[in-house]
């Protein structure tokens, strides 16, 4: 059995991370291009050759090289040299490309019911007013055995409860205005491509914690530079990703190593303006997904961008390089120094400004859990390539993939959007009926004057009485008969 995954070395010899602590989540922070890509690459290479699944953002599009084997160099040789790597042999390692939009790698779908309307609610950066909305949305579609799949869905349902808001019942009545100001939320989401998102066939999770053909744990990576874009979209699609996994993964107590490492790169974005009953959730995810096996590693450029009841949970830790040029900067590189154990020979919060690219402060769990104390470490060059992969490297990676099978060709299920359409043009058909009825029974009430073919006597003189009058006798009779009736 190896040490671990090897991080790098220092004065004191080579630094690994203890796969049993791995669950124990983890930090990886520094300022921008003193290498926390290169970082990951290197922690995702490790969980891959113990058979751990990863998952992680490819923000800025240069992560995707891991599919392949990187290439000999100098400054690479002689790093190995340094650290006193031993059979070191550069290769690519299994990989599975993911988009949202599906343009760079397999669609990642959910529905809008498994997303739910806590998460919803921050997609569309909704008020409480309505996200109350959203929440008896939920309720009524529960209440009817009503799948909420995609955005038509939601945006039928909230038009129909605010549509027919009087004759649902206590309980489900609506203001229009709240109704209305979500639609328009739903619009600006929809121009974003949020609404890619959303539909089946949906993720099964299953699907992220696979292993290759030789036991190596699949690396799963997100194409996010264009979801970056819209920070909302990303960090809620993170969170939906972490909340599933915390409720479909089995308890696990305390393995031996993580069945799946999650890197939460941007992670200040997951917590900018987040309300605090979100932030408590974030919490207990983080504290209890650990007993399922899931390590969650954030990424960020200073600890300051984690609150301290997350950043409290995260027990290894790596930090690179961060500046301190201004007030603000000089506290954060001291709150970063403060979140390590002392270790008397190192100055940390001299050594945080002066590490150069590719050298970090590190602190890792060690037996029973406790933390090492910080050494400057020189963090090991990558197996694979340090870079993008190639359009056609990353296609040929996707033509064997079975997941295109599962996932490529959306479904558009019967659901509340169909089923509410249908409604209502049942119930304008029954009305429509009710109303042709009713003018049917009013028209059959009409009293009807009776009609012969026969005249009678009086009809006869009176007819006879007309054509009389029109002559100068016929006037001058027509005016005795009036005169003696009006005797």
């Amino acid at each position: 059995m190896t040490d671990g995954i090897l991080i790098g070395g220092s004065a004191s010899g080579q630094i690994f991370l203890n796969p049993r602590y791995a669950n124990r989540h983890g930090l990886v922070a520094g300022a921008t291009g003193t290498g926390k890509t290169v970082t990951l690459q290197c922690l995702a290479e490790g969980f891959s050759d113990l058979g751990v699944p990863v998952f992680m953002a490819d923000i800025k599009g240069d992560i995707s090289g891991i599919s392949q084997a990187g290439k000999p160099h100098p400054k690479i040789d002689e790093r190995v040299q340094k650290i006193g790597i031993e059979h070191y042999q550069q290769r690519g390692f299994p990989v599975a490309f993911w988009d949202l939009f599906g343009k760079k790698g397999t669609p990642i779908r959910s529905t809008i019911s498994e997303m739910g309307p806590q998460l919803i609610s921050r997609l569309l950066d909704l008020n409480e007013t309505q996200e109350s909305v959203i929440t008896l949305v939920f309720e009524f579609a529960d209440n009817e055995g009503m799948l909420l799949v995609d955005l038509k869905d939601l945006r039928t349902t909230l038009e129909y409860l605010g549509n027919n808001s009087k004759e649902m019942g206590a309980g489900f009545g609506v203001s229009k205005a709240s109704v209305n100001a979500i639609l328009r939320r739903l619009l600006m989401l929809e121009r974003e491509g949020g609404d890619h998102f959303f539909g089946e066939p949906a993720l099964q999770l299953q699907d992220f914690m696979r292993t290759g053909l030789d036991g190596r744990g699949m690396i799963n990576i997100l194409a996010a530079d264009t979801l970056i874009m819209n920070p909302r979209v990303y960090s809620t699609f993170l969170l939906w990703l972490l909340s599933e996994l915390f409720e479909e993964l089995p308890e696990l107590g305390d393995p031996e190593q993580p069945v799946l490492v999650f890197f939460f790169d941007e992670a200040h974005l997951l917590f900018r303006d987040a309300p605090r009953a979100l932030l408590e959730k974030i919490e207990q995810v983080v504290r209890l997904i650990r007993s399922k096996g899931v390590g969650i590693y954030f990424i960020s450029q200073s600890p300051g961008d984690i609150p301290d009841s997350v950043l409290a949970q995260l027990g290894n830790r790596v930090q690179h390089a961060l500046r301190a040029y201004t007030p603000k900067e000089q506290k954060a590189v001291k709150a970063a120094a403060q979140s390590f154990r002392t270790n008397p020979g190192l100055d940390t919060v001299t050594a945080i400004t002066e590490l150069g690219v590719g050298e970090a402060l590190v602190s890792m769990l060690q037996d029973k859990g406790i933390p090492a104390p910080v050494q400057r470490v020189l963090v090991r060059p990558p197996y694979s390539r340090m870079g993008a992969a190639s359009d056609e490297e990353r296609q040929a990676i996707l033509a064997r993939d079975i997941n295109q099978k599962r996932y490529v060709t959306p479904i558009d299920p019967h659901s509340a959007h169909e089923i509410l359409l249908e409604r209502t043009a049942t119930r304008q058909k029954q009305e429509q009926e009710a109303e042709l009825a009713a003018r049917a029974a009013k028209a059959d009430a009409k009293p009807k004057a009776r009609s012969s073919n026969r005249q009678s006597a009086g009809e006869a003189f009176l007819k006879s009485v007309a054509r009389a009058a029109g002559s100068s006798l016929g006037r001058k009779l027509f005016r005795g008969i009036l005169g003696s009736l009006l005797k």
